[in-house]
């Protein structure tokens, strides 16, 4: 891998979380945590020199790849043999023994493209080694959206797969606990070691396996007021929730939906569990 960038004249950047995972062990943990049938669909974040993607290719009908770094856009391009896609027309036929699994090639900051063309990603799961300075904003912006993600297969930093994996009490448990398990339930992880990537990475990292609820715990139109709500009572830890609640909310109706759904007044956000704020978000603003 070092030689092979060497040979193009490319040098890894740091600002853009550039740390390629070439373990083969490792990329093939990922893609089995993935569970993919030959009829998905997959995103991939970040596909670096495209030893992911290539395993995505040999087990799925579709990868949709999205890089920014435009060095590594035109090498990805030769090495599948695609031009780079403008739209999710397919790039590739059809070959003699059926149909070829079809790669999408796009240019693009991953989290802007998220943000400016929103898709219909519900039959589609992400599977990537994500770059870790954006790692959690991607999430929370595919677990935010309507027609989200089957699953989730990401690699990441270890402290935020132990924050997305964190329950009530725990002392990672806080604002991106909350707004991906609002929508998605963590169902396993493993760690990864510095030695599989290059360069060497600072930070230990991690695989984390997300599965989307089969039934939403709360409908679409109470999210915004949920993510208002958990963002809020964060805003301040060591402050009590009531006391931060009172600048959205009146304080006698808080007073009143603490008193029904249990909650003592002096509670801190990381003692409330996910289940309790779906409930405190019903009551302040939904059919409760």
């Amino acid at each position: 891998m070092r030689e092979l960038l060497a040979a193009r004249g490319i040098y890894l950047t740091k600002s853009l979380g550039q740390n390629f995972l070439h373990d083969g062990n490792q990329l093939r943990r990922i893609v089995e945590a993935a569970e993919l049938k030959k009829t998905d669909q997959v995103l991939e974040i970040g596909p670096g020199l495209g030893p992911l993607t290539e395993l995505l290719l040999e087990n799925c009908r579709e990868v949709l790849a999205i890089e920014k770094d435009a060095r590594l856009v035109e090498y990805l391009q030769e090495r599948f043999n695609v031009g780079q896609a403008s739209s999710l027309s397919p790039s590739r036929e059809k070959s003699e023994t059926g149909r070829m699994p079809v790669l999408h090639l796009l240019h693009a900051d991953a989290l802007e493209f998220l943000k400016r063309e929103p898709r219909d990603w519900r039959d589609w799961k992400l599977v990537a080694n994500l770059p870790y300075s954006v790692a959690s904003p991607i999430l929370v912006e595919l677990a935010q959206t309507p027609q989200r993600p089957e699953r989730m297969v990401a690699t990441l930093q270890l402290e935020v797969a132990h924050r997305l994996m964190a329950k009530a009490g725990d002392d990672d448990y806080g604002v991106l606990t909350l707004l991906v398990q609002l929508d998605y339930e963590p169902r396993e992880w493993f760690k990864i070691p510095a030695g599989c990537f290059f360069p060497a990475p600072d930070v230990d990292s991690a695989c984390v396996v997300l599965i989307r609820h089969a039934q939403p715990l709360l409908p679409e139109n109470q999210h915004a007021a949920f993510v208002k709500i958990v963002k809020r009572a964060f805003s301040q830890r060591r402050k009590m929730m009531l006391k931060l609640l009172k600048q959205d909310w009146p304080e006698q109706k808080l007073k009143q939906v603490f008193q029904q759904l249990c909650i003592p007044p002096q509670e801190r956000a990381e003692k409330l569990s996910l289940e309790k704020f779906v409930a405190l978000t019903e009551k302040l603003v939904g059919r409760g």
